[in-house]
Formats: structure tokens, C-alpha cells, sequence
């Protein structure tokens, strides 16, 4: 009866990561470029990460179980072109 899930959150719009943002020479331009790594051009919001904690903490995920459950945007599945 016991059921083990995890969340796995990718880079996500915190007053942390804001912090780091405003520490650049342009803070602007490095939030532009963090934005642009990302897969679908935006950073996760805190909502949308808590909002999976939330379902897997309820009833309505009853027979989910061992389940990682990335929250990232795409990030997980991104794969880099290698260099010649």
C-alpha cells in the first residue's frame, strides 16, 4: 500500500533564479538567453510544479506509483546536437 512518485521540476521562475538573473551585466539579455535554452521558450512557473504535487498527493492519483513525473518544459527529452 505503499506508493512511491517523485515530481522532477526543470528550471522554474524562483526568486532565486531572479536573484541569479539580476547579478548578470544585463539581467534583461540573460533571462532572454536562459528563456531561449529552454524548450518551450519559457521557464516552468511554481504553480504548474505544485499543481503536479498536488495530484499526486491526492486521491485521484490512487494507482499512479513509481512514477517520475518531470515537470521541465521538455528539458528531460532534449537532446544537443554533438559538435563536429
Amino acid at each position: 500500500g505503499i506508493r512511491v512518485n517523485a515530481v522532477l521540476p526543470g528550471t522554474t521562475d524562483t526568486p532565486w533564479v531572479g536573484r541569479l538573473m539580476e547579478q548578470a551585466t544585463d539581467p534583461a539579455a540573460a533571462m532572454t538567453a536562459l528563456e531561449g535554452r529552454q524548450p518551450m521558450g519559457r521557464l516552468v512557473t511554481p504553480d504548474e510544479v505544485a499543481r503536479a504535487i498536488v495530484y499526486l498527493a491526492s486521491p485521484a492519483s490512487g494507482s499512479t506509483t513509481g512514477t517520475l513525473l518531470s515537470v521541465d518544459g521538455g528539458m528531460a527529452t532534449l537532446r544537443v546536437p554533438q559538435r563536429p
